[in-house]
């Protein structure tokens, strides 16, 4: 008897060693401290259209955090981004999801047009949101265009059938023309 319970013992702590090697789960982030803004805030007035220089190597906190870019979306649709991004599509506001980007594609950019807004429209969110959702809207907004890994994407809404889901979206480079093609004048 004294043997058996002895092999029963060596077979739960195997199982149990075996079971805690074999789970591999994604790294939930959920504890750390919120993300610090940039260093500067771009003042309201030198916020002009014009040609940015892009990098591939900057990223934001959440670029590559699939649930932090789920929360995002979600404040996408919470804080109405659709009434004037239309999903990321464009209407009264610039599209999301092309390679043009007005202000610059960099985390560090897209974070000072929601927190500081821009000229004509977007306005400023950051005394309404914190930096944390800040940073998480700009990883969801960088996953409309393809600039964030695509297992870090969140997957399309069902009755968002125009477009493909964001993880669907490939890798793209963005050209940081200025001014939209739409918006030149003759």
């Amino acid at each position: 008897m004294s043997r058996r319970l002895s092999n029963h013992r060596v077979w739960m702590l195997a199982a149990l060693i075996v079971s805690g090697v074999a789970c591999e789960r994604e790294e939930r982030r959920l504890n750390e401290p919120p993300p610090q803004p940039p260093v500067t805030f771009v003042s309201q007035s030198p916020l002009q259209p014009g040609p940015n220089v892009v990098t591939d190597t900057a990223e934001g906190p959440f670029d590559d955090n699939a649930f932090g870019t789920m929360q995002g979306q979600q404040l996408f649709t919470q804080m109405n981004c659709t009434g004037c991004h239309a999903n990321g599509g464009g209407a009264m506001g610039p599209p999301l999801m092309d390679d043009e980007w007005i202000y610059g594609s960099n985390p560090n950019q897209i974070f000072a047009s929601i927190a500081e807004g821009r000229a004509n429209g977007m306005p400023s969110w950051k005394y309404k949101l914190t930096n944390e959702q800040i940073w998480q809207l700009v990883a969801y907004v960088r996953s409309l265009s393809g600039l964030t890994p695509k297992g870090a994407r969140p997957s399309r809404d069902d009755h968002m059938m125009v477009k493909p889901a964001p993880s669907q979206t490939p890798n793209a480079k963005p050209k940081n023309t200025g001014l939209p093609g739409s918006s030149q004048r003759p």
